[in-house]
C-alpha cells in the first residue's frame, strides 16, 4: 500500500507533497498577483486538499467535505477577520 495513503481518512493524509497529487488546483480570483495564493484542489472521494502556491511541490493538508463546508461557513459569517489586516 501507498504510504501517502491513510485509511482513517479514506484517502490522503496530511502532508503529502502537492505534487504527488493528481488534482487540478484552483485559487480565488483575488488571489494576489505575485503568485502568494492559497490554493484547493477537489480529489477523489471528495477530499479536498490544500496547498501554498508558492510551494506547489511542498506538504498539502487534506480536509473532508465537511470541514472544509465547516471553515467556509465561518468565513462567509466573518468568523477569521481578525485574521487578516482589514
Amino acid at each position: 500500500m501507498d504510504d501517502r495513503w491513510d485509511e482513517n481518512m479514506a484517502g490522503y493524509s496530511n502532508g503529502v507533497s502537492a505534487a504527488d497529487l493528481d488534482a487540478k488546483w484552483i485559487k480565488a480570483r483575488a488571489s494576489n498577483a505575485n503568485g502568494q495564493c492559497v490554493e484547493l484542489a477537489l480529489l477523489n472521494g471528495g477530499q479536498v486538499a490544500v496547498r501554498n502556491s508558492t510551494d506547489p511541490s511542498g506538504p498539502a493538508l487534506i480536509f473532508t467535505p465537511g470541514e472544509i463546508e465547516a471553515f467556509l461557513d465561518g468565513a462567509r459569517r466573518h468568523e477569521f477577520d481578525q485574521m487578516v489586516a482589514l
